[in-house]
């Protein structure tokens, strides 16, 4: 999963706004205590952050 597709699922979910908040501001401890753009930046993948976000958000299976 790139970055793009990264963004276009936060938005998707959470609304522009929100997402960015999210991703900005939002540290997960199943990214060592990360934001996470912080993650992206560490070169964490995309697809393992979006996990992360999923999980701590309870975003449905079929949303995943």
């Amino acid at each position: 999963m790139r970055n793009t597709m990264f963004r276009k699922l936060m938005a998707g979910e959470f609304g522009e706004i929100r997402a960015e908040m999210l991703a900005h501001d939002h540290v997960l401890s199943s990214l060592g205590g990360r934001t996470a753009d912080q993650a992206l930046e560490a070169g964490i993948p995309a697809k393992e952050i979006w996990l992360a976000v999923c999980e701590a958000f309870d975003v449905p299976e079929h949303r995943r």
